[in-house]
């Protein structure tokens, strides 16, 4: 009987699901949401000075990226809108709006790239001129 490390106790793998569970971690496109940061506008990208080399893009530019994404093996996007300052309300009545720069990027993403997953940014600092995620009624949020 040899002693370790020339014996290699590998009943624990002899199937392929536990071969899975415990082999080495591996990372592709597959992988991966790809953040897009929206504003309004036509072929419109400007940079965001707090994210080197990311940059807004307009609906359009948008859904080019969503179909580069899809020919990388990239299966989502992760939507950011930037509203316009005079959008923007203490209610965040933006948010309800069907016409909306999220809904409008969701819409036209998902008729060029149906299968693309899509997650959207739900809280309202986007819509509300305090900023706040929430409503602040009262000074509470």
């Amino acid at each position: 009987m040899s002693s370790y490390p020339a014996t290699r106790l590998r009943r624990l793998r002899q199937t392929a699901w536990s071969r899975a569970m415990v082999r080495e971690t591996s990372l592709s496109p597959a992988d991966l949401i790809w953040p897009l940061f929206i504003i309004d506008g036509n072929n419109a990208r400007t940079a965001i000075a707090t994210l080197p080399g990311v940059e807004r893009l307009s609906v359009d530019l948008a859904v080019a990226a969503a179909k580069e994404a899809m020919s990388l093996g990239i299966p989502a996007l992760a939507l950011f809108p930037n509203t316009q300052d005079e959008r923007r309300s203490e209610t965040a009545a933006e948010a309800y709006n069907p016409d909306n720069l999220m809904c409008r990027a969701l819409a036209a993403i998902k008729a060029a790239v149906p299968q693309i997953g899509l997650i959207a940014d739900v809280a309202l600092d986007e819509y509300s001129s305090d900023g706040q995620d929430g409503l602040v009624r009262d000074g509470v949020s």
